[in-house]
C-alpha cells in the first residue's frame, strides 16, 4: 500500500485539497408565520482549485442563487435571488457573500414560500459550482394559535424569583418572531417571543397574554401570574405550622385518651376478677 501511495500523482493530490470541504450547511426546518420575516442562516465551502493540463488553477466564486424546490438550481431554473439579476425580488434579501456566508433573509413571507429552499454558488470555471441538494425546508402558517409556556410550574410565585414567559404555538416554536404582550390588556414595550420577569414584585401580579405583531387574530389564552408578598407567604407559613401543631395536638391527646381508657378498662376487669375469687 505504501508503495502505491507514492505513485498517487501529484496533480491527483491538488484536486482531492480543492474538493475537501466542499459543500453547503442548512439550518434545520423553519417555521414562519405569513407576514414575518424570517433569517434562514447558512454557511458554505467553495472550491478552491481544480486542475488543468496539470497545473492547479484558483476558482473565484462570481454568482450565487436562491431557488425554490428545485434540487440542482442552475440554467434557467427560477430563482428567489439571483446575485447577477437587474430586478432582485425585494422580498428576499441576501446577507451573505461571496466567500462563505450565504444567508437568506424573507420579509413579509407568503404561503407560497411554504417550500424547499436550495442554495448554489457559481465559480469562474464550471469546476466551481456546485448546489447543497439537501436545501432547508420552510414551513409557513397563517394564523396560528398562540400559547404561553412558563419557565416555572409552580402556580404561585414568590418574590425576587424570575421566571421566563414563552409564547409558542403547538404546531412549533418560533424564535424570530416579534410579539406584542399584553398585562392585564395593556401592551408591554418586550417584542421578542420570551418575556423576562424578575426579580419579581407584587406588581408583577397579572393575566398575560401575547399575539403577532403581524396578526391581531392570534391573542393567546390569559397566563396568570401570582407573586405573593414576603409579608402574606411569611403568614402563610405561620399558619401552616399553626395547623401542623394543631393536628399534632388533636393526635396527642386522641391517643392520650384512648390510653388512659384502656387502662381504666383493664383496672376494672382485674378488680372485678380479683372480688369473684373472694
Amino acid at each position: 500500500m505504501a508503495v502505491w501511495d507514492k505513485k498517487i500523482p501529484w496533480s491527483f493530490m491538488l484536486f482531492l485539497a480543492g474538493v475537501a470541504g466542499l459543500g453547503v450547511n442548512y439550518p434545520p426546518p423553519v417555521c414562519a408565520v405569513e407576514g414575518s420575516t424570517v433569517t434562514l442562516p447558512c454557511t458554505f465551502t467553495p472550491r478552491k482549485s481544480f486542475i488543468q493540463n496539470g497545473k492547479e488553477v484558483p476558482l473565484r466564486i462570481v454568482k450565487v442563487r436562491w431557488c425554490v424546490d428545485h434540487e440542482i438550481c442552475h440554467g434557467t431554473t427560477p430563482s428567489v435571488y439571483d446575485s447577477n439579476s437587474r430586478m432582485p425580488d425585494s422580498r428576499y434579501q441576501y446577507l451573505g457573500d461571496m466567500k462563505g456566508n450565504c444567508t437568506l433573509q424573507i420579509r413579509d413571507i407568503q404561503m407560497r414560500d411554504d417550500a424547499t429552499f436550495y442554495f448554489r454558488m457559481e465559480a469562474d470555471n464550471p469546476a466551481g459550482h456546485f448546489t447543497g441538494v439537501s436545501g432547508v425546508r420552510v414551513r409557513v402558517t397563517d394564523e396560528p394559535k398562540m400559547r404561553i409556556n412558563s419557565s416555572s410550574d409552580a402556580g404561585e410565585l414568590s418574590q425576587n424569583q424570575k421566571v421566563t414567559l414563552s409564547c409558542t404555538t403547538a404546531t412549533c416554536t418560533f424564535h424570530q418572531l416579534e410579539v406584542t404582550w399584553f398585562k392585564d390588556g395593556s401592551a408591554l414595550p418586550q417584542s421578542g417571543p420570551a418575556l423576562q420577569l424578575g426579580p419579581l414584585t407584587a406588581e408583577d401580579s397579572g393575566n398575560y397574554t401575547c399575539g403577532l405583531k403581524t396578526n391581531n387574530k392570534t391573542i393567546s389564552p390569559p397566563y396568570a401570574v401570582c407573586v405573593k408578598e414576603a409579608e402574606e407567604k411569611e403568614k402563610d407559613e405561620v399558619t401552616k405550622q399553626l395547623i401542623v401543631r394543631v393536628v399534632l395536638f388533636t393526635l396527642h391527646t386522641v391517643l392520650i385518651v384512648i390510653v388512659t381508657a384502656i387502662i381504666i378498662k383493664r383496672t376494672c376487669v382485674c378488680k372485678k376478677a380479683a372480688a369473684a375469687e373472694n
